[in-house]
């Protein structure tokens, strides 16, 4: 409402404080809610690229290069002063150089007087290094280890292994992210190495999704997962299908190298649906999917967050039994589907787009837990 007085000078000062007071609120707002900037590394800019469209804004101007020694160099294109700074940047590729690159540009933008900097990190590196396993299976070792003889393996413990997910976590606190987001984790407690907020995403709602509008007999289905250590991802989606699942405990010789497996459930005359967070080499998938075609499955789907497919894994899958295998674009994918026709891909970009806008504007992201956003 206009202020109204009979005293020219005592109505001009209180137009002048209420417009102060306007001022300061609104200087107090931009402080908590700084303008956003979205910028992307090299690893991944289609993703980044979705992401900003969803958001309706523009991806931020930055330069990134190599010098003649391999050293990367980062320039960041515009004025970052006082905002909210998400830089996208997965664990793909290069992993060594786009970490670099990703730690180079928070850092670049924090000494820039970024108000704050959100890594977004689709693909976390270095997530299967979480943990010093007690023992492993090597081969043919005499540096006075302490080893025990079973099955004509070498068991050696191994006190010596490094835990590089922790130092990741270190490097990217250091380099000064104030928060992460990602997504399925490796193993949930990564997040317990971070001293700063870590936000990990669940491709399961896009993964329920993708199983109700692509596979017909879904209620024929059962879930499966490849390894032991997925039963509580398996047995998640299961349930919200209201179907059964089962599991395959596999023996390794070595590293990305299958001894044996054993399925534990009925997967005769059903459709099975493979379930994992990742696929390397492609061994231990392809291992089960042959092992549940042996016990009686009509069809086999394998349904992955990271398709990361090294190595031999195209030929693997090309070559495999799969009706489909499915993958997120946490990890690019087109040069992949070109190769392979079976592989298929899942967009989450809409889930890192609404992550980023429920993180700048201060609200709950856990409705992404259970919902594929529209």
């Amino acid at each position: 409402m206009p202020v109204r007085s009979a005293n020219p000078i005592r109505a001009k000062s209180l137009i002048r404080d209420n417009l102060e007071k306007q001022a300061s609120t609104l200087n107090s707002l931009h402080s908590r809610m700084p303008n956003i900037k979205v910028f992307s590394g090299t690893s991944h800019p289609d993703l980044a690229q979705r992401i900003v469209d969803r958001l309706g804004i523009d991806l931020g101007k930055v330069v990134t290069k190599k010098f003649s020694n391999l050293e990367t160099c980062v320039e960041i294109g515009e004025s970052v002063r006082g905002e909210d700074v998400y830089i996208v940047q997965s664990g793909s590729g290069e992993i060594n150089d786009n970490l670099m690159e990703l730690l180079i540009m928070i850092n670049a933008c924090k000494i820039a007087s970024a108000s704050r900097v959100t890594a977004v990190i689709p693909c976390f590196p270095y997530a299967r290094q979480d943990k010093k396993d007690k023992v492993s299976k090597l081969a043919g070792s005499d540096d006075g280890d302490v080893k025990l003889r079973s099955k004509n393996y070498d068991w050696k413990f191994r006190s010596r292994a490094p835990i590089s997910a922790k130092l990741v976590a270190n490097m990217l606190s250091v380099a000064g992210a104030d928060h992460i987001i990602t997504m399925d984790l490796h193993a949930s407690q990564i997040q317990g190495f971070f001293d700063i907020p870590v936000d990990n995403l669940y491709a399961e709602p896009a993964v329920l999704k993708w199983i109700k509008e692509n596979i017909t007999e879904w209620k024929n289905s059962i879930i499966v997962s490849p390894d032991a250590g997925g039963a509580k991802r398996v047995t998640s989606i299961a349930d919200r299908l209201n179907v059964e699942f089962a599991l395959i405990h596999k023996e390794r010789k070595k590293a990305n190298e299958v001894a044996s497996m054993v399925l534990v459930g009925d997967v005769k005359d059903k459709i099975a649906i493979l379930v994992d967070d990742m696929a390397d080499t492609c061994g231990t998938i392809v291992h089960a999917a042959d092992r549940l075609v042996e016990a009686g499955a009509t069809k086999v789907y394998a349904i992955l967050t990271h398709g990361i497919f090294s190595g031999p894994a195209i030929s693997r899958i090309n070559n495999a039994c799969f009706e489909a295998v499915v993958v997120t674009n946490t990890i690019p994918q087109d040069g992949h589907m070109r190769d392979c026709p079976k592989i298929q891909c899942i967009d989450v970009s809409m889930m890192f787009a609404e992550a980023v806008r429920r993180t700048h504007n201060g609200e709950s992201v856990s409705y992404l837990f259970s919902n594929v956003p529209y």
